[in-house]
């Protein structure tokens, strides 16, 4: 926990928000300690969102909710909330927006640093839990889409990437939507993006390609008909997103090159194949762009 609010402490002070320190270590002390009382390893903490509105995160493996404190709590109570697990009532007053983000394989519990403590706790806020009505269902009007040759190791990034920026953008777009109308813009299209593929890309055959030690595989993917309109937007909107990061408004990285390159064939082919156009595969179309970029 002291290594924890030691560098907490760091992030905020290289970034210039030295008057958010104090409601930091509060609140990540908070969450460190709840996260090795009652959640699973691995534990982590990280510092998010932008300069102007930073966020600290901690993660686990444990994919239950926590339970959102009552506010009001008397004075006398603080020294007992951690014993109890009701922690999360200092978190919340020390917090302009908290919540918890869950997800596949565990939770993140995040807040935005107030400049100093409040008498009285914000509400905290649950997000990311599946919409089971909001899947669609298997049925006529999907069209098939074809990836050959997928090289797992770019997928798997993308994929980290993918789930990375989709919570950054819920969150800012939950906390701040009014200063980064570009974050409820991109969370909306993400959450499209996740109803046309909410059946899972392929499974099965990246399973077997692993079990089996290769480094590429075949994927097929069934699609809405409509639904490359959807990725197209999404294209231009990751471009979009990296502006955001460049400008160093956003505290994690932009899209590298080899990035950029493999999600704009992987996505490109979704809008081409729904356009009539035969597969091409990622060696093919790798080995086109690069020609392209050096002539």
């Amino acid at each position: 926990m002291q290594n924890a609010r030691r560098w907490v402490t760091e992030v905020f002070e290289e970034i210039g928000r030295e008057d958010l320190v104090e409601c930091a270590q509060l609140g990540v002390s908070e969450l460190v300690t709840n996260a090795l009382l009652h959640a699973e390893a691995p534990i982590s903490v990280r510092v998010r969102g932008t300069r102007e509105h930073p966020r600290v995160e901690v993660s686990d493996s444990t994919g239950q909710p926590p339970l959102l404190p009552s506010m009001g709590f008397d004075d006398e109570d603080d020294d007992l909330l951690v014993t109890f697990g009701r922690g999360l009532s200092i978190v919340s007053r020390c917090s302009t927006a908290w919540g918890a983000e869950i997800e596949e394989f565990g939770k993140v519990v995040w807040f935005d640093p107030a400049a100093e403590p409040g008498d009285e706790g914000v509400d905290g806020v649950i997000t990311g839990l599946p919409d089971a009505s909001a899947r669609p269902r298997p049925g006529d009007g999907l069209v098939e889409i074809e990836l050959h040759g997928v090289p797992l190791r770019s997928f798997f990034g993308f994929q980290m990437h993918y789930r990375e920026l989709r919570r950054e953008v819920r969150l800012l777009a939950l906390a701040h939507e009014e200063k980064y109308p570009l974050a409820k813009t991109l969370s909306d299209h993400f959450g499209a993006l996740d109803r046309q593929l909410s059946e899972g890309i392929g499974a099965y055959q990246i399973d077997e390609a692993i079990r089996s030690r290769r480094n590429t595989t075949d994927l097929r993917v069934a699609i809405a008909a409509d639904g490359a309109s959807t990725v197209g937007r999404f294209l231009e909107l990751l471009d979009l997103a990296d502006d955001f990061c460049r400008e160093q408004r956003l505290l994690s990285l932009a899209r590298s090159p080899e990035q950029r390159l493999f999600q704009r064939w992987f996505l490109g082919e979704f809008v081409r194949q729904e356009r009539g156009e035969a597969p091409q595969a990622w060696h093919d179309s790798s080995m086109t762009s690069r020609r392209s970029s050096v002539s």
